[in-house]
């Protein structure tokens, strides 16, 4: 069956409040899921590298390496309190003043919906669990006789959980995760995927699927 990738939508943030395998007050913590920003291009490339090694005159294994991954999304401008948020800055509610104050390092999930069509439509719901966002580069050019306007792109650089998820490596396997996704035909409803950071432990059942 031949699909392409069309539509992103529903561009969503967390903040990651606790991630490590401590037995007390420990695991994989976020805080509240919240609206990003409209979003216009979604795109995700993966740092990876691989190299053969010879022995005996001939190439005898094969070295993978996996790195982070860069996921680019083209947004409208967001709100000074989620971009402030999203960057480290402060945001001053009483006085609705944007300050450019040192970066605190903070870690976020976020979760978008990708489009596929061709041989049968279909959505992915997907949420990458762990990553920090970039300063984003702004500009704005002169009014003219034109329609011309700049949007924003916002760089979400991904890696691993340290926390070891009981179904991270397939059901019943520990293991960390960088994200995951599930398909809208599986018949998990898109708000339940999205009420909270969804992991690979979390139930479904009830979701419209497996119950």
């Amino acid at each position: 069956m031949a699909v392409e990738f069309r539509g992103c939508r529903n561009l969503v943030f967390a903040e990651v409040t606790t991630d490590n395998n401590e037995a007390e007050g420990g695991g994989y913590v976020t805080g509240t899921v919240k609206s990003l920003a409209p979003v216009g291009e979604i795109s995700k490339t993966v740092e990876t590298a691989s190299e053969a090694k010879y022995y005996d005159n001939v190439a005898k294994i094969i070295i993978d390496s996996e790195g982070s991954d860069t996921v680019t999304f083209t947004i409208a401008v967001p709100s000074d309190e989620v971009l402030a948020e999203l960057t480290g800055r402060v945001y001053d509610t009483s006085k609705k003043m944007f300050i450019e104050a040192p970066r605190k390092n903070k870690y976020f999930a976020v979760g978008y919906v990708l489009g596929e069509v061709g041989e049968g439509e279909d959505e992915r719901f997907v949420f990458r669990l762990k990553g920090t966002f970039n300063i984003p580069d702004e500009t704005s050019a002169t009014k003219d006789n034109g329609t011309g306007s700049n949007n924003m792109s916002l760089v979400f650089t991904g890696v691993y959980t340290e926390h070891e998820f009981a179904n991270g490596g397939g059901t019943g396997k520990k293991a960390p995760a960088k994200a995951l996704y599930v398909r809208s035909s599986s018949g998990i409803k898109e708000a339940d995927f999205f009420k909270q950071v969804t992991t690979p432990d979390t139930s479904l059942t009830g979701a419209g699927v497996g119950g």
